[in-house]
Formats: structure tokens, sequence, C-alpha cells
């Protein structure tokens, strides 16, 4: 990830218009991965959680969840919400290299794809294939699709926000976005974007086979999910 979007996310920002929308947001996510894990053993590791405020409803489904933030804050504050969670570990990016190979059955990559390089994904592939099992399983979610524009995202906004008692808050917060370094990073560096059949061939060339999920992980459906297994 680049030192800019780092930077962003490592400060505060209005991406979540209220409380109500972050606790929701992280809800929603928390309960369709968990939904994913395989097994009350499993070793599940979400790379770039965010703030994970649920997180221990996908611990409650798993053995053990290792949960990787590269921003140093958001992971300080991980670390102390979770401190009490024996299930629950946090590390940095960095830190992954000491995981034994072939060790997780779940890893999930929301929401992340868009912020590195093809380069940068390239590497984390090639590291989550050693990192699972032979019978593991990854899931690259919230993949952005070259023709989903901004007003998609806005609506999808609105809806989540009308559906869950928020959408006063996110019409005042789009607002705020418009203002914010969010937008500004949005149109000077943009998101990375794949069509699904690129995506698919760039988890088919990192050793995985890999389809297309039904529905995507979080509320914005016009973004994509992938599901994919070591060949």
């Amino acid at each position: 990830m680049s030192a800019e979007w780092l930077a962003f996310w490592d400060s505060p920002h209005s991406i979540y218009v209220s409380a109500r929308h972050k606790d929701v947001h992280y809800r929603l996510i928390a309960s369709e991965i968990a939904a994913l894990v395989p097994g009350p053993q499993a070793r599940v590791l979400d790379y770039g959680s965010g703030e994970a405020l649920h997180a221990d409803l996908v611990a409650a489904a798993a053995g053990a969840l290792v949960l990787c933030e590269p921003a140093p804050s958001v992971r300080a504050g991980l670390k102390t919400r979770f401190a009490d969670n024996a299930k629950i570990s946090v590390v940095a990016p960095s830190e992954l290299a000491q995981l034994s190979e072939h060790t997780l059955d779940l890893i999930v990559l929301h929401s992340v794809a868009q912020y590195l390089s093809t380069a940068e994904l390239d590497e984390l592939l090639a590291l989550f294939h050693r990192l699972l099992k032979a019978d593991g399983r990854l899931v690259v979610s919230d993949v952005v699709a070259p023709d989903v524009a901004a007003p998609t995202d806005i609506a999808a906004l609105l809806r989540f926000g009308a559906a869950n008692g928020f959408l006063c808050a996110a019409l005042g917060g789009l607002v705020r976005t418009v203002l914010s370094d969010y937008r500004r990073l949005r149109a000077t560096l943009g998101l990375t974007r794949y069509a699904e059949a690129a995506m698919m061939q760039k988890l088919g060339a990192a050793g995985f086979a890999a389809e297309r999920m039904a529905k995507n992980i979080g509320h914005n459906q016009a973004r994509m999910a992938f599901i994919a297994h070591p060949r």
C-alpha cells in the first residue's frame, strides 16, 4: 500500500459517517466472514482488517483468528480491544513471515486489493499461497471493477444507510467526503480495478483455482468477491 493511502487509513477520516454506520459495517463484514469459517478449529487470517469492531464474531466460529493491519494506530487499537480474547492475535504485515507455512484454513482480503498496486497484490497472493493449507481457502472481496463509478458506491451507501438507520448521517457524510483527503487520493492515486477475468487470471497465475462468489462481502453488491484454493 502506498504511503499516502496508509497515512490516510492511519488517521481520523470521514469514511464512516457515524458511529452507527461503523458499527453495522463491521458487524456485517464479521458475520459474513464467520459464515465462511470452515469449522470450529479453523485458523483464520483477516489481512487489512481495519478496526474490526466485531472480530469476536469470527473468532467465536474459529479456533484462532489473526488480524493483520498495516496502519500502526489502528493495529494498536485492535490489540487493546481484543487483549482479553485468547483466540485473537494482532500482527503487522512484517510479522506474517513468522507464521508456519501451510497452517491457515481461511484467509480473507476484504476491501484491500483496490489500494494495492498489481505487483503488491502479486506478492500478497504468493504469501497467502505459502500460508494456506492444501485444502485452505482464500477470499478476495470488495474488488472494484473498471466500470464501477463513484455514484454506484454512493447509491450503495445510501441504501445501506436507509436500511440501517443512518440515512441522514450518510447524506451529511457524503458532503464531508467530497471535501476530504479520500476524494483527493482517489482522484490522484486512483483505485486499482480488476475485471472479473483479470482477477481470475491473477489468482490463477499465483497458483490458485478460483471462482467468483455469488455475493460480495459487505453492503456493496456492485463489487465482486472471489474464492480460491491452492492448486
